[in-house]
């Protein structure tokens, strides 16, 4: 029906969560609207969001520096910190603005049923990051309606029985 490039580009529009032929459609029309300039620099954007983003190596949160800017942030609280699912969430905690502690971005939530275990959210790297540092708190901010958020929880707070009683008290109950 469409070109070919039309055609790819409506379906390639269609990777995007949410987005159905008719909004792809919309989309690649308005892209065939734009000048050059700014073509290129949509395609320079997607490009460098495979290109230069990249894990934090401290929190495994998303920046495109060598460590992203909350761990290299001197003025953060260095004794709370919030574990999180995704670095999305990361984001949305941020716009709010309340919080000036340190994150910790888990690779998702635990679903067995989905073939996700403790082994595959990197847990491991939490574990070592609360042994290594001196938090008085670890706040544990997962969506409430989600079964998944239950069983990381469950999984995360039993990690509190292998950890030093130091550490034991730090994890806030959710």
């Amino acid at each position: 029906m469409y070109p070919n490039s039309l055609q790819q580009l409506i379906e390639s529009f269609k990777y995007l969560p949410g987005v159905g032929e008719k909004t792809a459609e919309r989309f690649a029309f308005a892209i065939m609207d734009m000048d050059d300039e700014q073509v290129e620099f949509f395609s320079s954007c997607l490009s460098n969001i495979k290109n230069k983003i990249h894990k934090c190596p401290i929190c495994n949160g998303i920046t495109d520096l060598d460590v992203c800017h909350i761990c290299n942030d001197k003025s953060r609280g260095d004794d709370t910190l919030c574990v999180v699912e995704d670095p999305k969430s990361v984001f949305l905690f941020e716009k709010l603005g309340l919080y000036k502690g340190k994150y910790h971005v888990l690779k998702g939530l635990i679903s067995p049923l989905d073939g996700i275990n403790p082994e595959d959210i990197e847990l491991e790297k939490l574990i070592d990051r609360v042994k290594n540092e001196s938090f008085k708190e670890i706040i544990l901010a997962f969506s409430q309606s989600n079964k998944k958020s239950s069983k990381t929880k469950k999984i995360v707070y039993g990690v509190n029985k292998i950890l030093p009683r130091s550490l034991k008290e730090k994890i806030k109950k959710w």
